[in-house]
């Protein structure tokens, strides 16, 4: 259960961050206005605290896997929302990226 609540931890993380991420982008590069920045701030403060409900007590530890879903998490979020296609090495990248966060968070020790 502890490993299902991480990575569900993990998507709501890199929901907040991506997300708050792209309504500043959209904010400011689309001229969309502050609403939408303001509203990017507010998600990338979430992102914040959802990180600290990781059952991992280990700061480093949980921001190096972060890294790693928000790697993959990103270009998902270019796939559905902007039509980006990556290519094969966006893919190889992203999935070397999600290894490295099986063995940072989930390997025995």
């Amino acid at each position: 259960m502890t490993v299902a609540r991480s990575l569900l931890l993990f998507v709501v993380a890199a929901l907040a961050e991506i997300g708050g991420a792209w309504l500043v982008w959209q904010g400011v590069r689309e001229q969309r206005g502050l609403l939408w920045v303001g509203a990017g701030v507010i998600a990338l403060g979430l992102y914040g605290f959802v990180a600290t409900l990781q059952p991992d007590a280990n700061f480093g530890r949980i921001l190096a896997a972060y890294g790693g879903i928000f790697v993959a998490g990103s270009l998902a979020w270019g796939m559905l929302i902007d039509g980006f296609r990556p290519d094969r090495w966006d893919v190889i990248g992203a999935v070397v990226c999600l290894i490295g966060v099986a063995v940072i968070m989930y390997a025995p020790r």
